[in-house]
């Protein structure tokens, strides 16, 4: 409360705080993070002005409202995001490709995706496998969906660790899952880029934000994306055989979840059978 009080600002308190300020930017120049863009081709590129930048004046920023978490309402409009996301995606004409790391789309976003694919529509997914999830429990809520959405239609692909790593995965944790980009393209024309991902928690408790843009260029970009990731030295596509779930990469198949160790399917498991999916 003494940053807030006017009589605290005085000469030697500006003093502390431009000393202070000068050392985090300091310390911000000398990251890794920091060190990483300067190495970067593509940002020396764009800031020569090498790289085209693609602008779209149909643009609209979506955030939710923190107090959302208490609010009473169990539905999707509880989320101000996923109250603009879901019409669009309902809406789609040809196809939709939706890229979320944790993907828990739950009944009734199961259902939604399912008639979209059953009406023709194409439906593509690209989500963490489990070996490359951080969260083992997502992938457990994941995991009670997975047959059905491809039943359904849906075509699924899993994301491999990034450069054959395995991601440090705990029950609830966070550290190092391969994809987390949060994103999605109808038609191929709108595009969707944000902290959102299709699971409950950010539905239901966490405070999420986007844009939504109308841009056939920003689409057509994503979606190349996607193609380039879900490529099969990249990603498993889950397919059905006799059906059974079945994962390959034009190299070799799986029966099971490819590469994951037992612990880390013991974690996926309990989740998916104490059916925890609220939380995730």
């Amino acid at each position: 409360m003494e940053a807030l009080d006017p009589r605290a600002v005085d000469e030697a308190a500006l003093q502390k705080l431009r000393t202070a300020l000068r050392a985090r930017s300091t310390e911000a120049e000398n990251s890794r993070y920091a060190a990483s863009l300067r190495s970067n081709d593509t940002i020396r590129r764009m800031i020569l002005g090498d790289v085209a930048i693609e602008w779209s004046g149909t643009y609209r920023f979506v955030a939710d409202d923190p107090a959302k978490v208490t609010m009473e309402e169990e539905d999707a409009a509880r989320s101000q995001v996923g109250a603009a996301i879901a019409p669009i995606a309902r809406s789609t004409e040809t196809h939709l490709v939706i890229i979320s790391p944790y993907f828990v789309p739950g009944k009734a976003g199961s259902q939604l995706l399912i008639e979209l694919a059953r009406a023709g529509k194409g439906v593509h997914v690209l989500t963490n496998s489990l070996v490359a999830n951080d969260v083992a429990a997502v992938h457990g809520g994941y995991s009670r969906y997975r047959k059905r959405l491809r039943e359904g239609g849906i075509q699924l692909w899993e994301l491999k660790p990034v450069f054959g790593s395995v991601a440090d995965a705990s029950l609830f944790g966070s550290s190092g899952a391969s994809l987390h980009t949060k994103a999605l393209s109808v038609n191929g024309k709108t595009i969707f880029v944000g902290s959102y991902n299709l699971d409950p928690r950010s539905t239901w408790l966490n405070c999420e934000q986007g844009v939504l843009v109308e841009s056939a260029t920003l689409a057509n970009q994503l979606e190349a994306i996607f193609a380039n990731q879900t490529l099969g030295w990249r990603a498993w596509r889950v397919t059905l055989e006799e059906g059974a779930l079945r994962w390959s990469d034009d190299n070799e198949s799986f029966d099971s979840d490819p590469k994951a160790g037992l612990g880390r399917r013991f974690q996926a498991w309990l989740t998916r059978v104490l059916r925890l999916e609220a939380q995730l």
